[in-house]
């Protein structure tokens, strides 16, 4: 594996996570208040640092984290920028929604997906760990329906992770690379599905809001930290000068974050943990200026997108999406502040790719109307669908990308053509201009150099 070495650094930050877990709150409120978390239904919005305190929200998203990383290294699975998405992705939601029991049925049920397609679990490793944005429903037919059994949440599971690697796999042509979060609109299409079933038998889950407050000077100082631990890091002990990593991360703001945007592929190590830091800075620093809280769903938000840095999103691409939110919640809810809006300035970065291809003040309007659509498209979805961005993301980018395309550009969209598994198999250095036009393309047979041969032509 090309990044084996990225497992040393993942159980570090797992080993954080638990350390943090231990400062933040009394150990011995830890037991107690994990058990609470593998009890709740877990539907949205549920703030573990609410109902179980910070120390048990910490301490379950090492465990989720770990979990995580044993399933990518027993199934053998390669090493990518991806995988710090995964990572990040996983962490953050177990601070609100996933827990050490709701996890499991969704991950035997793409196990057992795999065993059927008499292919490697490692294929679809990465989806059984998306997946998990409907563990609430586990959870809800575990602990929480009229008919509540934990059978019936395995069952749930078990076909959540049967039903999502093929849903995954189309929805991912629909959107053509402009929606980052495309397991949140898969997800959301099966909740669609699911949830009216439940209605009709008159068993349907409902939101809840559990927020809590009052953390922003002891998590923003712990969020500052490791966001400048992962800037010095890859400035001096990336194994590159800094000069070289510096540099690279210029390079990399050029990428229009289309997926697939590898960017530990693209540009190495030393760039991505830079942007890594910067991006969680900004995301952080959003959050404190508009009056926002930061808890279990905020820190969430900024673990995701710290997580996603490694895979699409920059700075040049998040701004225009955030600033496009605030101006939502300016003219149209006139509340910033609000939990669902500091959500959505957050996880809707998943729209980064318009402000990438398009420009920023595609990424504005992006940004301007998920501030609305995302308010409403989770009502169907009854809170079930942990990744509920990424489904109203999924909705703006298949209206919003053929507009732009056919009244800007004059050209007629199509799907991408591009295999989603096959994106999660590659370790290969990539090159940064893979997302730019055909015929803007160098000739066949002479690729771009990567990140990396272009530094090491520059040393010569």
């Amino acid at each position: 594996m090309r990044y084996k070495r990225m497992y040393i650094i993942i159980l570090a930050y797992i080993l954080a996570l638990f350390l943090a877990g231990l400062v933040f709150d009394d150990p011995a409120d830890i037991l107690p208040g994990l058990q609470k978390i593998a009890e709740i239904q877990d539907v949205l919005i549920t703030d573990y640092v609410a109902i179980a305190g910070p120390g048990a929200a910490f301490v379950n998203s090492a465990l989720v984290t770990l979990i995580s990383t044993a399933v990518l290294f027993l199934a053998r699975c390669p090493l990518n920028g991806f995988t710090i998405t995964e990572i990040g992705l996983m962490s953050g939601f177990a601070l609100f929604g996933k827990n050490v029991v709701n996890i499991w049925p969704i991950f035997l049920g793409t196990w057992l997906y795999a065993r059927i397609q008499k292919e490697p679990f490692s294929k679809y490793s990465s989806t059984a760990l998306l997946a998990t944005a409907l563990a609430p429903l586990v959870s809800y037919m575990g602990f929480g329906s009229l008919y509540a059994h934990p059978l019936g949440g395995i069952i749930t599971g078990v076909f959540i992770g049967m039903v999502l690697p093929p849903l995954s796999a189309y929805t991912y042509k629909v959107q053509n690379g402009m929606n980052l979060y495309n397991m949140g609109f898969a997800c959301g299409l099966l909740a669609m599905m699911l949830v009216p079933i439940l209605t009709a038998v008159g068993d349907a889950p409902s939101s809840v809001l559990y927020w809590a407050e009052g953390y922003n000077r002891p998590f923003g100082a712990a969020m500052a930290l490791m966001c400048l631990v992962f800037i010095v890091g890859g400035l001096f002990f990336s194994g590159r000068p800094a000069w070289a990593a510096w540099a690279g991360y210029r390079r990399l703001l050029t990428s229009s974050g289309r997926s697939p945007s590898d960017f530990l592929r693209m540009a190495g190590g030393g760039p991505v943990l830079i942007n890594m830091g910067v991006n969680g800075l900004l995301a952080t620093g959003y959050i404190v200026l508009v009056g926002g809280d930061l808890n279990g769903p905020t820190l969430g938000g900024i673990l995701t997108i710290i997580g996603f840095s490694a895979y699409g999103k920059h700075a040049r691409n998040i701004l225009p999406i955030m600033c496009g939110v605030l101006l939502g919640g300016v003219f149209m809810h006139y509340t910033v502040e609000a939990p669902g809006l500091q959500l959505a300035a957050l996880f809707g970065t998943t729209l980064a790719p318009f402000a990438g291809v398009f420009g920023w003040p595609a990424g504005v309007l992006a940004g301007f109307l998920h501030s609305a659509v995302v308010l409403q498209a989770g009502y169907v979805l009854a809170g079930v669908n942990l990744y509920n961005n990424g489904f109203s993301g999924g909705l703006i980018a298949i209206v919003l990308f053929p507009l732009i395309m056919a009244i800007f550009r004059h050209r007629k969209p199509e799907l991408t053509p591009r295999d989603l598994f096959e994106i999660f198999q590659q370790d290969k250095p990539a090159p940064m201009e893979r997302d730019m036009a055909p015929d803007q393309r160098e000739p066949e047979g002479e690729p771009f150099p990567t990140i990396q041969e272009k530094d090491d032509e520059e040393k010569k």
